[in-house]
């Protein structure tokens, strides 16, 4: 082979390494797909927190701040989300209104810390196992390689490199989807631990004003 490339090494592989190529790519894109939606929606909830507390939590006045929040649920954002469950509870002015305005308002917090961990399980499934989908096709075409050499009475370099490189390219295809998959994973469950630790801290906060009203 006088000339070798990614290209040609796909195009020369089996069709199993190719199928195995195409499905590491097909993974890469939904990885990266996912992996640009949750940035954007994370750099909106943290704006959303800090706009909130900045806004707001100076001088705090439970209602102006209950005036100013949207009427439709779908118009606020996290933080009026858990202000208002929090404030709703409190006004039925039972026993035990202060005890279910905090739980309320920590099913809130559930609710919006598991929107924000969602599909970051197929990020770690795309992390774990592209690899060893990459592997079984190299491992696949290794084993074709060496049984199309048992024909040949004298195998040289020349002979034997082009069906190894093309199956260890089915494990840099499969390290190209595991490794963006693996750092996002990591740095957005970090980032949604930093959010829920916000959001556990407002509650307490507003939990404090509560008791005082």
């Amino acid at each position: 082979m006088d000339d070798i490339s990614v290209f040609s090494l796909i195009i020369q592989s089996g069709f199993i390494v190719q199928l195995i190529i195409l499905l590491l790519v097909i993974m890469s894109i939904y990885s990266w797909t996912i992996i640009m939606t949750k940035k954007k929606l994370l750099i909106g909830v943290n704006k959303e927190i800090k706009s909130f507390n900045d806004n707001h939590l100076v001088g705090i006045n439970l209602e102006k701040l209950y005036e100013k929040t949207p009427k439709i649920d779908i118009d606020r954002n996290s933080m009026e989300r858990i202000f208002i469950a929090g404030h709703d509870e409190l006004n039925n002015n039972t026993d035990d209104s202060l005890e279910n305005s905090y739980r309320s308002m920590n099913m809130v917090v559930n609710n919006e810390v598991d929107e924000l961990n969602k599909n970051l399980s197929i990020l770690a499934m795309i992390a774990s196992s592209s690899p060893y989908i990459g592997l079984f096709g190299t491992v696949w075409g290794i084993m074709h390689s060496f049984i199309g050499l048992a024909s040949v009475k004298h195998a040289t370099i020349s002979i034997v490199a082009p069906g190894i490189a093309e199956a260890l390219i089915a494990t840099a295809f499969g390290l190209f989807a595991a490794i963006p998959a693996t750092i996002a994973y990591n740095r957005f469950s970090s980032q949604v631990e930093l959010i829920h630790n916000k959001y556990i801290n407002f509650i307490e906060e507003l939990f404090i004003i509560f008791k005082k009203k």
